[in-house]
């Protein structure tokens, strides 16, 4: 018998942890929100865990309970501040880093996105203060996501190119091109990352005819189109969130620990 060997965790003792990215989240958010934790954080400290929660149904509750049914909440800017702490923490494996920052983009574009599904009339739940609070939130962690460009995988590279063009600036803009040169090289037009890579490009040259005609060109060949009547940069963004997902179901379908 190993002496050393770690002992078996009891089913007992699983079910009062949790599932293991539970606990992770746990010790990230408990080391980087020492003081006072937006009310979501009851979802990774509170004593009360759902017997079935496996990491992935975790996950899923717990994101929800921030953005809830894609909706924007008064609490959900506050607990934006446990996302963003997430995405930025290199325990977290790459998937989680990017459903993290996935998260804070459809939080960013709830506004425009539901416009674009509802034109002309005003989403049925639609919150406008939320909506205006979770969007500040997001941008003010912008600047601090994008500082790790360098440091991130692919995928996550992925999502912060979106952020940035939710959010443009005259420093982010013109750094997109040389960042997303390889996936211009290694994905060519035609494929999931490469058409979103160079609709992320068109975005970032802020020209409302070129976005006007990517979209059209995009909507018609693959995408859930939106009302022509609907302004340019909100029909842009809710093509883009849709091209973000399936960048996300294909890093979803990678390998566990990619």
């Amino acid at each position: 018998m190993d002496m050393h060997a770690e002992p078996k965790q009891t089913r007992h003792a699983t079910i009062v942890s949790g599932p293991p990215i539970r606990q992770l989240f746990r010790d990230v958010i408990a080391d980087r929100m020492p003081g006072c934790r937006p009310p979501q954080a009851v979802m990774l400290f509170g004593s009360e865990i759902d017997p079935c929660w496996d990491d992935q149904s975790f996950l899923a509750d717990f994101y929800n309970e921030i953005l809830h049914q894609d909706t924007c909440q008064p609490a959900t800017a506050d607990g934006l501040a446990l996302v963003a702490a997430l995405a930025v923490d290199e325990r977290i494996p790459a998937r989680q880093r990017f459903q993290a920052v996935d998260l804070l983009f459809s939080a960013a574009t709830v506004t425009e996105r539901h416009l674009a599904e509802t034109w002309p009339v005003a989403p049925q739940h639609a919150d406008p203060d939320s909506e205006a609070r979770a969007r500040s939130a997001v941008q003010a962690h912008v600047p601090h996501l994008l500082t790790r460009w360098s440091a991130e995988c692919p995928a996550v590279r992925l999502a912060l190119a979106g952020l940035a063009v939710v959010f443009p600036t005259d420093r982010t803009l013109p750094a997109l091109t040389p960042r997303l040169r390889t996936f211009t090289h290694q994905h060519p037009q035609g494929t999931g990352i490469g058409d979103y890579v160079r609709f992320v490009l068109v975005l970032a040259a802020q020209d409302d005819d070129r976005t006007l005609a990517a979209t059209e060109k995009l909507t018609d060949a693959y995408w859930t189109g939106t009302a022509r009547g609907v302004p340019t940069r909100i029909r842009a963004l809710h093509l883009l969130s849709q091209m973000l997902t399936k960048v996300g179901t294909g890093l979803t379908r990678a390998p566990a620990g990619q």
